[in-house]
């Protein structure tokens, strides 16, 4: 079994120290989907939903998340984030919601872009559920990641 990095010799939960690892540039893409009916996804992209403008917001909620992970995930390290952007593709069913973040530091913003794509979608939710409850959250997941000691990674498919 690979060891957990967040657990100590014992099992505890601990955060992990990076104060030996060099600040290197790293970025993360992480993504997700917000499945919503056809007269929601319309709504939205005329701009004409009762709250606003959705995607607006949900950019500014998942921008505003990717800077403060560390105050939502408990072992999260708090790093200064030097570019966060989240992007919308429009779906016949929903919006694909796509986040970059990028950082000079010690540890990489795996967790600033996830976070920033659960924020954004569940903005979406939260702006849209007065016309469709039945709105769901899918698929979020990391796409690529570049920086620091584990090199890169990009998601097959």
């Amino acid at each position: 079994m690979p060891d957990l990095s967040h657990l100590n010799e014992r099992g505890e939960a601990r955060m992990v120290d990076v104060g030996a690892k060099q600040a290197t540039h790293r970025r993360a893409v992480a993504t997700g989907q917000i499945i919503l009916k056809p007269e929601t996804v319309k709504l939205i992209s005329q701009g004409i939903a009762k709250k606003g403008d959705v995607l607006a917001a949900a950019r500014i909620a998942g921008i505003m998340a990717a800077k403060k992970t560390a105050d939502l995930i408990p072992l999260c390290h708090n790093i200064p984030i030097s570019q966060a952007a989240i992007d919308f593709e429009e779906m016949e069913n929903g919006f694909k919601i796509i986040a970059s973040v990028e950082t000079v530091a010690a540890t990489g913003v795996e967790m600033e872009a996830l976070t920033a794509v659960s924020v954004a979608s569940l903005t979406i939710y939260d702006m849209v559920k007065s016309v469709d409850r039945a709105a769901e959250i899918h698929g979020i997941r990391l796409l690529e990641k570049s920086g620091g000691k584990g090199g890169a990674f990009k998601r097959e498919g």
